[in-house]
């Protein structure tokens, strides 16, 4: 366990704009590092040009004073199709090498999804060996591979029923990025989810929902931020990373200053 508690950003909040974000990776920097963030989660889609410049963006991290927690990756797969295993294990290679020149950054991957027919047990089944494979990909390299669910349209991981048919299948060695926000929406308790889970939770995704599970600012909603922060710090190999991730309306105004304001928010909590 880690005393050392350290707060991140999840770039998705510029992500979620889609055509109407025409900046990039370097913008998503400045604007983290400007919100007084010390670390931050790209995601495949933001990394742009640096994809194969992972000395490169190490500098350009380095001269904003941020670390880089780690790099999500999703799949059109939804890791839920067979036919597409092999592909889906060619990306996790080319993306646990990039993480592997940061030192201590995880790879997460994206929630399993329904894209195709047929029985949803099979689709468990299917995800499962997916992110087992993936994460002895990661030890080969010396770097942790963890899960996170969603709770967007098609996702296989909503309700705590979806998280315990997974996690069942999954080895010990593969992790779990718990999204508070997620976890709210699927309408699970989230202490007993965080408890029974948190032998495998590595970092938190931080995000809030009001009571009918739209999307609100931190500390707005209904999420616990303090007792979700004291639960991560008991669990065992949860590294110390705080990651906020924002998708509410506020941020689809202004994704700067929403991130800056939920870093404040966090401060006038005490982290």
């Amino acid at each position: 366990m880690t005393s050392e508690l350290k707060i991140g950003c999840q770039t998705f909040t510029w992500e979620m704009l889609g055509e109407r974000w025409n900046g990039g990776p370097d913008d998503l920097v400045h604007a983290v590092a400007g919100g007084g963030y010390s670390g931050i989660e790209i995601t495949d889609t933001m990394i742009g040009g640096y994809a194969t410049r992972p000395d490169a963006f190490a500098r350009t991290l380095r001269n904003a004073g941020l670390n880089l927690v780690s790099f999500a990756f999703g799949s059109g797969s939804g890791f839920t199709l067979r036919e597409k295993i092999a592909a889906d294990l060619d990306s996790t290679r080319r993306w646990v090498d990039f993480a592997a020149n940061f030192p201590g950054a995880l790879v997460s991957m994206g929630s399993a999804a329904v894209v195709s027919d047929g029985p949803r047990a099979d689709k468990f089944a299917v995800a499962a060996e997916c992110y087992n494979r993936a994460t002895e990909i990661g030890k080969a390299a010396g770097v942790s591979v963890a899960v996170h669910p969603s709770s967007h349209h098609n996702t296989l991981l909503f309700t705590r029923e979806d998280y315990d048919k997974l996690f069942a299948l999954l080895d010990p060695e593969v992790g779990w990025v718990p999204d508070t926000g997620h976890i709210l929406r699927g309408g699970q308790a989230m202490a007993d989810t965080l408890a029974a889970f948190g032998d495998r939770i590595r970092y938190v995704h931080l995000k809030d929902v009001d009571a009918s599970g739209a999307w609100a600012m931190l500390g707005e909603g209904a999420c616990d931020v303090p007792s979700v922060i004291a639960m991560a710090l008991r669990s065992p190999k949860f590294n110390g990373w705080i990651v906020v991730e924002e998708e509410s309306d506020q941020a689809a105004v202004d994704p700067v200053a929403a991130v800056r304001a939920n870093r404040e928010t966090l401060r006038r909590l005490g982290f």
